[in-house]
């Protein structure tokens, strides 16, 4: 992967590239602490930088050479291989005082974006097998707590429960903050849990992910308590059709934006044109959200690759009445997919 990634580094007329986003140092070195490293990837040379709590650490686990260093020692330590170079940065990784910093460096500093994600989104078979396992333990740790859904119960108190269950199978955290959105709250498409206790006539969305080996998952249903308004369960409906539809086109080099088009057209003529609030889905792997984008926003030229895991998530919100979302995590093949989340969808 170094040598593909110093490829495009050549290609775009870059001497190096300085990794500051954890996920993207975790993904080429393997250090499950990268939030407190710092990677610099020469053309002819790689160095991940940490301190001296994670020595024994890194020595276990870097597939790359590392340099030990206090934080104000790093920069003076690079300047080395990087005077007078041009290295590339992560633009979305990098705030303002980092900026200040790489200074440093005594280089030609370039912003660049999505060169190590490009490289992410395409998931190997390892990866699919661990992203399985980490949503067979969510999917497991709800379906345990299905008759624990019910009036009287907190929502703050449900997803303490559900993150504890997880957490039992062997997650190593959830992957998020868990959403368990009641009755109103339930249009709000993040609301993540409260007070609210829950009611009969609710229809309770729980958005909830396990987190194992720095992979993620990522899944949503929406349960309802005893008897539902019938609008509720029209929305509800619309949604699990524009999920099924969305998920019976998904294959290797379908158009991302031509995905979302799908389901948001189906739910257009369902009558909910304005309360489709966002995309239909996102990648998912060593962040909860990465590439690639399944959205209005995204290219033409953007298409689903073979290894590539996604979400599905159609949702319809609607003020003062609730919502609905119904997601699914997914791995693309060349014919179609493999659905990693296995909770049943029946209809309303």
């Amino acid at each position: 992967m170094l040598q593909q990634l110093r490829e495009v580094l050549v290609a775009k007329g870059l001497d190096g590239l300085w990794v500051a986003k954890p996920e993207n140092i975790r993904y080429l070195t393997g250090f499950t602490t990268p939030k407190d490293g710092k990677l610099l990837v020469m053309l002819d040379s790689e160095l991940l930088y940490t301190d001296s709590r994670y020595t024994v650490q890194a020595t276990e686990e870097s597939r790359v050479p590392f340099e030990i260093a206090r934080f104000d020692e790093v920069y003076e330590h690079a300047k080395q291989f990087t005077t007078g170079k041009k290295i590339g940065f992560e633009a979305d990784a990098v705030l303002y005082k980092q900026f200040q910093e790489l200074a440093a460096l005594a280089a030609t500093l370039e912003p660049v974006d999505g060169l190590i994600e490009a490289f992410r989104a395409a998931k190997v078979a390892s990866e699919v097998a661990g992203i399985r396992q980490a949503a067979q333990i969510a999917d497991a740790a709800l379906e345990a707590l299905r008759p624990k859904l019910q009036a009287g119960v907190r929502e703050r108190d449900f997803a303490l429960e559900l993150e504890f269950e997880m957490r039992k199978r062997g997650a190593d955290s959830a992957a998020f903050e868990i959403i368990v959105a009641s009755g109103e709250r339930s249009a709000m498409p993040h609301g993540t849990a409260s007070s609210r206790v829950m009611q009969n006539g609710d229809l309770v969305t729980i958005d909830w992910g396990a987190a194992l080996n720095g992979y993620h998952s990522d899944c949503t249903r929406a349960y309802p308590i005893g008897d539902v308004p019938r609008q509720l369960r029209e929305m509800y409906n619309a949604v699990l059709e524009a999920n099924l539809l969305a998920i019976s086109h998904v294959k290797a080099g379908v158009g991302c934006k031509e995905l979302d088009t799908i389901a948001r057209d189906y739910l257009t003529k369902q009558g909910f044109e304005k309360e489709f609030a966002h995309s239909l889905g996102h990648g998912v792997g060593l962040a909860v959200h990465e590439a690639p984008s399944l959205s209005q926003r995204a290219k033409d030229t953007d298409v689903l690759e073979v290894g590539n895991i996604v979400t599905i998530e159609p949702g319809v919100y609607l003020e003062g009445v609730g919502g609905v979302r119904i997601e699914d995590l997914l791995v693309v093949t060349a014919t179609g997919c493999e659905i990693l989340t296995s909770l049943p969808k029946p209809r309303l």
